[in-house]
This record gives C-alpha cells, sequence and structure tokens, in this order.
C-alpha cells in the first residue's frame, strides 16, 4: 500500500499585509510548483506480539536535502521522538505528522477501525518527501558554470534536483555553519506540510482524496479538504511558531481563490500544546468552525503568470510584517488611509479580472481576438483593436486592470516607505515599469509581503517569451513556473519515474 499526496506553491498577486486581518481578502494563485509526499508501510506483516506495543517506528526521508530522520511514534499520545537525525529535523514535517495522526483517531469513532488503524501504524510509517525544482534558487550554481540565466537552463536540470547547502567553516572554530537553503517564495513549508498531511490523512483512512482530480471542487464533498485544511494549517502555525494569515496553506490545500483569514482565536490552544495533550488539542481544533473564507478565482484564459529571480538579495517578510505593523501603532490614521486606498485599488482588480472572465465566457470570439492583438501591442494601443462592442469591454477592463495595478504598486511603495521598509525597491520598480510598458504586459509586481525576493508579470498570449528574455538580459533569472488552479491532490505513483521521463537532460550544477 502506498499514498502519493501533491500540494502547489502560491503566488499572492493582490492583498499584501492587508490579508493579515480580517476582512481585507488576498488573491493568490496556485503554481505548477508542487511538494509531493510518498507514504508507505516500513513493515509488510506484524509479528504476533505487536498488539503489545506502545511505539512504532516513523521514517523521513529528503531524498534532495540528503537528510533523513528516524523516529519512535507513542501509539497513545501520536507524538514523536527522535531515536536519529543526518541533520536537524524539520519541525513542519514533525508536527505535520503529529497532527494528522491525531485527528486520523479522532475521526474514527468505531472501535473495530480504530484497532484497524493502531494495527497499520504499527506496521511504521515511511515517508519520503520531495519538491519541485521551482521551490529552490539553483541562480548562484547557474552563474558559478558560467550558464546563462534563462528557463532553458532550469529546464535541463535533472528533476528533483539536489539542493546546494553552504558548508563554510564558522569563525575559526572548526563548526560548520548552518546549512542555508535559497528559496523562490513559493511558500515550500506550506506546501510540504499540506503534502504530508494529506496523504497521510489518506492513507490512515481520516480522509477519501480518491476523487480529487483537477481540484478540489470535483469532490462530492468538501469536507475532506476542509479537514485537510484545519490539521495542516494548525499544524503550520505551531511549527512556525506563530498564528499568520494561513493563505499559503489554504492555496496549498484548496488551490487558487480569493482568501479572507481565519479568526487567530481558533488556533490559541494549539499555541500552548503539551505533548500530553495533543489528541485533546487537535479534537478541540478540527471540531470548531473555520471562519475563513475562500470563492473560486484564478486568472481569465489567455494569461500566462510569469515569475522570475532578481538575485538581489533576500528580504525577511516577518522583520517586513513587524516593520509595517509598528507603522500602523505610530500613524494610524495616515495607515488607515493608506489601507483604504489598497483595499479599494485591490477590489477594482479583482473585479475586473472576474469581468474578463465573465467576458471570456459570454463572448469568446471577441474576447480571444483582443487579447491575442493586445498580446503584440502596447498598453497604449489596446484600445485601437476593439471593432465592436464586446471588443471594447474586453479591451476597456485589460486597461481598467492595468491601471488598479499601478495604484496597488503605488500605495504600496507608499506605505514602505513610511514604514521603512522596501516593499517595492527602488531596483524592483525600474524593472517593474520598463516590463508593464512591454507590448502584451497586463501586471508586473512584487508578490505577497514584496521586497527583493521575487517579482511577478501576468502577460496576454505568448507575451511570456517576450518578458522572460528581457528579464533574462538583466540578470533577472526567469522561472518555469505557472499557474495552476489545483490544490491537494493524489498522485498515480512517485513522481520521480514519470519526470524522469519528461527531463530534458541532466546536467548536474550542485
Amino acid at each position: 500500500m502506498e499514498v502519493v499526496a501533491s500540494a502547489p506553491g502560491k503566488v499572492l498577486v493582490a492583498g499584501g499585509y492587508l490579508v493579515l486581518e480580517r476582512p481585507n481578502p488576498g488573491l493568490v494563485l496556485s503554481t505548477t510548483a508542487r511538494f509531493y509526499a510518498i507514504v508507505r508501510p516500513i513493515h509488510d506483516e506484524l509479528s504476533p506480539g505487536s498488539w503489545a506495543w506502545a511505539w512504532a517506528d516513523v521514517k523521513v526521508t529528503s531524498p534532495q536535502l540528503s537528510r533523513e530522520a528516524a523516529y519512535k511514534l507513542s501509539i497513545k499520545n501520536s507524538t514523536l521522538q527522535l531515536t536519529s537525525a543526518r541533520e536537524s529535523a524539520n519541525p513542519f514535517v514533525e508536527q505535520a505528522i503529529q497532527f494528522s495522526i491525531a485527528a486520523a483517531k479522532v475521526s474514527i469513532a468505531d472501535k473495530e477501525k480504530k484497532d484497524a488503524l493502531d494495527k497499520l501504524l504499527l506496521r511504521g510509517l515511511n515517508i519520503t518527501i520531495l519538491g519541485s525544482n521551482d521551490f529552490y534558487s539553483y541562480r548562484k550554481q547557474i552563474e558559478a558554470r558560467g550558464l546563462p540565466l534563462t528557463p532553458e537552463v532550469l529546464l535541463s536540470l535533472p528533476p528533483f534536483c539536489s539542493i546546494t547547502f553552504n558548508s563554510e567553516v564558522a569563525n575559526g572554530t572548526g563548526e560548520i555553519c548552518k546549512p542555508e537553503v535559497a528559496k523562490t517564495g513559493l511558500g515550500s513549508s506550506a506546501a510540504m506540510t499540506a503534502s504530508v498531511v494529506a496523504a497521510l490523512l489518506h492513507y490512515l483512512g481520516a480522509v477519501n482524496l480518491s476523487c480529487s482530480g483537477q481540484s478540489s471542487s470535483d469532490t462530492a464533498t468538501g469536507q475532506d479538504f476542509d479537514f485537510v485544511h484545519a490539521v495542516a494549517q494548525s499544524a503550520h502555525c505551531l511549527a512556525q511558531g506563530k498564528i499568520g494569515s494561513g493563505f499559503d496553506v489554504s492555496a496549498a490545500v484548496y488551490g487558487s481563490q480569493r482568501y479572507t483569514r481565519f479568526s487567530p482565536e481558533i488556533l490559541s490552544s494549539a499555541q500552548v500544546i503539551g505533548g500530553s495533550c495533543l489528541p485533546d488539542v487537535v479534537a478541540d481544533i478540527v471540531t470548531r468552525r473555520w471562519d475563513h473564507e475562500k470563492t473560486q478565482f484564478s486568472l481569465p484564459p489567455l494569461m500566462c503568470l510569469l515569475l522570475g529571480e532578481p538575485g538581489t538579495g533576500g528580504s525577511s517578510t516577518p522583520s517586513m510584517v513587524g516593520s509595517v505593523k509598528q507603522w500602523q501603532k505610530s500613524d494610524p490614521q495616515k495607515s488607515a488611509d493608506t489601507w483604504s486606498k489598497l483595499g479599494m485599488a485591490n477590489s477594482v482588480l479583482e473585479n475586473q479580472l472576474r469581468s474578463l472572465s465573465k467576458l471570456s465566457e459570454d463572448h469568446w470570439d471577441a474576447y480571444e481576438s483582443v487579447v491575442l492583438s493586445c498580446s503584440r501591442l502596447t498598453f497604449m494601443k489596446w484600445t485601437e483593436v476593439a471593432t465592436n462592442q464586446q471588443q471594447e469591454l474586453v479591451a476597456k477592463s485589460l486597461l481598467a486592470a492595468r491601471d488598479a495595478f499601478l495604484e496597488i504598486r503605488l500605495h504600496m511603495r507608499e506605505m514602505g516607505m513610511a514604514a521603512g521598509v522596501p516593499i517595492e525597491p527602488e531596483l524592483q520598480t525600474q524593472l517593474l515599469d520598463a516590463t508593464m510598458n512591454m507590448e502584451g504586459v497586463l501586471l508586473a509586481g512584487v508578490p505577497g509581503a514584496g521586497g527583493f525576493d521575487a517579482v511577478f508579470s501576468v502577460t496576454l498570449g505568448e507575451a511570456s517569451r517576450a518578458v522572460a528574455n528581457a528579464w533574462s538580459s538583466v540578470g533577472v533569472l526567469p522561472l518555469l513556473v505557472r499557474e495552476d488552479s489545483r490544490g491537494v491532490s493524489l498522485e498515480a505513483g512517485d513522481p520521480r519515474t514519470e519526470e524522469v521521463s519528461t527531463a530534458v537532460s541532466s546536467i548536474q550544477i550542485s
């Protein structure tokens, strides 16, 4: 028996900072970058005396990081004890395992099924975790090899490529520095947590994700996905040591969406958890009414999401968020005014994108004609392509979406300057302005909390190719990530066997 589940990374295209507070929404797109969790038993059969065992074996392997950890699992309390590890343990994985097992026990009332669950646990859990290359930065390795910063070079890497760590000796003490993994800001911890939770809950019989198909909405009921979300959200918050907005976990579970955060009080009990009371805490969490809001949202047809890695140094999202919150406290009137303007601009952007989706449904020929024509023109000429009323509506909505996004960027820069943090640094501003003036570019901005980590654009038709070339020419590495509206999904098998057949080559740069 083997279960493979995957969960996507995310890009928050609108709602940065505002999404931290209810009822402000965020527009979040799930992506083709996915984490995979493979769960299988360690032992094929149980020995006759296994009924008396109090502990089970758990093995967690992350091949890309050359990490392996062994645990003992308390059958009674669903808690883990680390027995050996090549590297430091991952708190997100540990909490995902503990919360999933405790939640599976909570969800089963029948004694026979509980006994069957315990027998399954006693066979041990062998968990393998894999992340798409898109989650990690290979920029330094590419530059070190003198290769060009192009998508083609990224595509030439082996699937699930080994990840390079720093291994420098610190201060002449002989101690090795803490390994660092350069990431691309797609929400790797949320996607990993969601994939492990989904795989375990399905493996243990607590949910049935067999109909997950293209999206979570394909199932007969959303209760299974709601259960996965509650467990994943709880585990993720506890692992990171704070209650975040949760949009990254929600996108990992449900896919692309318009998201409004849950009330932080829902998870208050998880923050003071003790090992012996884990089942009680999980029982409390999963039975509460989660009040987050999610509605379907994705890019309109013939639009493409493109991400780029500028290579100008990373940013600390928690530090930036802290500075913005401090500014809110010190200047409540100014901050409230800025947030109000941002909220209105975000709403206009959402409405225009939804309008474009509706126009594509009702007047496809007019929509397709305008979008493909505009993909070859700068925004100043978009209205010129309209020859009838329907086409004019499409062109006007495109321009209105663009104007709304320019206003969002303006207020985000104002907020950054007031708070003393580089939400849209000057270097990014120059790049984004140049990008938005290119043919076929609808939006270009910094995702989420902003900073130096990444840039994104939304292009029309085939315009993303020209944008990728332009970015490469100025030292920005275009990533392979695109929008994929699917959330958590079951997979047919180990993704490594499928990915190998589609790899272009096996250039090793790590």
